[in-house]
């Protein structure tokens, strides 16, 4: 039956050079001119499927990140990123709204994530998967981290309640100690020219932040902004760098 409808023209119009692939080197045309299959390579070793090897700790993150992208989206149609109507949306979400589990998986999905991102840069170390020539892709997969890490911190905010708020006020009040950014940090005082001080309470790296000098509606937004649209969107292009940079360097790492 899949072979028939392989012979099909509209299967062969999908993936050029389809049909029932008859050797080696037809499989990989149809890999190659594909538009999906071709982010995979064509052949995979022995050792790239081997779970006591990979621990399958990259995939399970981007697993993961799909279904914090999901949930995201479906929670943002009843999610409302003010002071007024934050805090009351998330308890809607968990007691009003049909599927307001959506919320729940979300965030346990959030909590799963950054510990596989873990796990997977752990796993990396352990194998020496950094060492040459994959030390750039080892960079991006760091960055990939810092900024998992930021993708949860700003999502902290948005149920708005004490705990978020107070806990975000710590957090951005560490952004003082910036160097050069923070008008605490070291650095600061350099880039005042005579008498005036460019980098003050009122415009460094804690007020770009949080869009103030307190914890407001300015926050908030500001955190929605960067939690569904900034990060995610960086986070993809840096994602697509590092699935490409994987197939550039021979595909995952060797067991010593």
């Amino acid at each position: 039956m899949l072979e028939k409808f392989r012979d099909t023209q509209f299967y062969k119009s999908i993936f050029r050079g389809g049909g029932v692939p008859k050797s080696r080197r037809q499989r990989m045309m149809v890999v190659l001119n594909s538009v999906f299959l071709h982010l995979h390579p064509v052949r995979l070793p022995k050792h790239a499927v081997k779970l006591k090897f990979t621990w399958c700790m990259g995939g399970l993150t981007f697993f993961l990140f799909l279904i914090e992208t999901i949930s995201g989206i479906l929670l943002m149609f009843y999610y409302r990123p003010t002071i007024e109507y934050a805090y009351t949306d998330i308890i809607d979400l968990a007691e009003q709204v049909p599927f307001g589990i959506m919320r729940e998986i979300h965030r346990w999905g959030a909590h799963a994530m950054v510990i596989t991102v873990w796990l997977h840069m752990f796993r990396v170390f352990m194998t020496g998967s950094y060492k040459p020539p994959r030390e750039f892709n080892w960079a991006v997969g760091v960055i990939l981290l810092l900024l998992t890490l930021l993708l949860s911190f700003t999502g902290y905010l948005l149920p708005w309640d004490q705990l978020a708020i107070w806990a975000i006020t710590v957090g951005s009040n560490m952004a003082r100690a910036t160097p050069f950014f923070g008008y605490e940090g070291p650095g600061a005082s350099l880039l005042a020219i005579g008498d005036i001080n460019f980098i003050t309470m009122a415009s460094d790296a804690r007020f770009a932040l949080i869009g103030g000098r307190f914890m407001g509606e300015a926050a908030l937004l500001r955190f929605y902004v960067l939690h569904c649209i900034g990060l995610p969107f960086i986070i993809m292009i840096f994602m697509a760098i590092h699935f490409w940079r994987i197939r550039k360097d021979g595909g995952i790492s060797t067991p010593v």
